[in-house]
């Protein structure tokens, strides 16, 4: 890994000082120092156009550079202030990018979700005509790179990116950020649910651990996992998932396991609800306050009240958050009949109960087994009640 600091004090010498993004286990060596020396110059954005839109207003304010980070699958958030705010034809914003590369050269075969998006990472830069390099491991290239990208924006008034390998703006380890805020891991909170909903219920797991939770839970608890909907990629988009089965399905039960940081990367699809007929959707946020798949850094799940959003948006709820495992199961209880789609903030701690291998199986064998789950009724394909 690139040394930190020294990384820090190049960008600086060339007037880089204020960053803002969303943490990445690829970038959790930068993430990480930036959350402990930059202070309120480094800001963790709801998805990344929105940190997009930061730097460019920071520009607009200070004629400074920033420094916006993700990994490589939040390009699609960027892609649209990228093409139709910052370009030069538009208000030519320059800054720099720093971009972690998942699924580079088929580096993860148990991840197809990153194999795509690492295929065309460079190629969406070349389309947006933003020159890239891809980093290495040496601190001195590091800083010829940054005095050649800083210079360009200045004198072009464009971006230029920073394409980060495995290993290079990462520490191999990830910490495991363990608090004692509340007194429930996300597995107890998964597990409660799983106990008070009924067995046919379909479940939809947000990206990150949630997946992995429910997925051992299942060979835990002995039981099927063919009503599962693991969401291993797209961030934030598993309540949309899970509100366009719960639609066509008002005969089961839908709930999706969100996460605080997911939920909000796309919070507008909360709205949804306030138009449509959902009774049977239920939408749980495990809520931990952090970006907790990633290194643990803090998201503003623990400062926004979701309970006064949901209830805004169109759902039924209970009126406040849940923190213990008493209070969750009465509110499955209270809500799961309650002819509404219904939201539940569940707060529970950060850090790892258990270690977990990462989850390997055959995805699209387990999404037909999960789409004729969802097809099949009364041993009837095709026939609905």
């Amino acid at each position: 890994m690139l040394d930190q600091k020294r990384v820090f004090e190049e960008l600086a010498r060339w007037g880089v000082t204020f960053f803002t993004g969303v943490p990445d286990s690829y970038l959790n060596g930068f993430c990480n120092y930036a959350l402990e020396n930059c202070g309120s110059r480094n800001i963790i954005a709801a998805n990344e156009g929105n940190a997009v839109g930061i730097a460019a207003g920071h520009y607009f304010a200070s004629k400074e550079l920033s420094l916006v980070y993700m990994q490589n699958s939040g390009m699609g958030n960027a892609v649209n202030p990228l093409a139709s705010l910052v370009d030069q034809n538009v208000y030519g914003v320059p800054m720099l990018l720093l971009i972690g590369w998942r699924g580079q050269a088929d580096t993860e075969p148990n991840h197809p979700q990153h194999k795509l998006q690492g295929e065309i990472t460079p190629g969406l830069l070349k389309l947006m005509g933003i020159p890239y390099v891809i980093l290495e491991d040496d601190d001195e290239m590091f800083a010829k790179t940054v005095e050649k990208a800083a210079k360009y924006c200045r004198e072009t008034r464009r971006p230029y990116a920073f394409i980060a390998p495995k290993g290079v703006m990462a520490a191999e380890k990830k910490n495991n950020n363990l608090d004692n805020t509340y007194p429930m891991s996300r597995e107890e909170a998964m597990e409660v649910i799983l106990e008070e909903m009924p067995e046919d219920a379909v479940f939809c797991a947000t990206t990150g651990r949630a997946t992995r939770e429910l997925f051992f839970l299942r060979e835990k608890r002995g039981e099927t996992k063919a009503h599962d909907f693991l969401n291993v990629g797209a961030m934030g988009h598993a309540s949309s998932v899970a509100l366009g089965i719960a639609l066509e399905r008002p005969d089961r039960k839908v709930v999706v396991l969100d996460g605080d940081s997911a939920c909000m990367m796309h919070m507008g699809a909360m709205t949804m609800v306030s138009k449509l007929e959902a009774p049977n959707y239920m939408h749980v946020v495990l809520n931990n306050g952090a970006h907790e798949s990633v290194g643990g850094q803090p998201s503003a799940g623990h400062k926004v009240d979701f309970t006064q959003i949901a209830e805004a948006c169109g759902y039924r709820t209970i009126g406040h958050p849940v923190t213990t495992a008493k209070e969750l199961a009465e509110a499955v209880k209270a809500l799961k009949g309650c002819g509404r789609a219904s939201f539940i903030d569940c707060r529970i701690h950060k850090g790892l109960t258990r270690k977990l291998p990462p989850i390997v199986f055959d995805h699209r064998e387990a999404i037909d087994t999960f789409i004729d789950s969802l097809n099949h009724f009364n041993g009837e394909k095709g026939i609905k009640p």
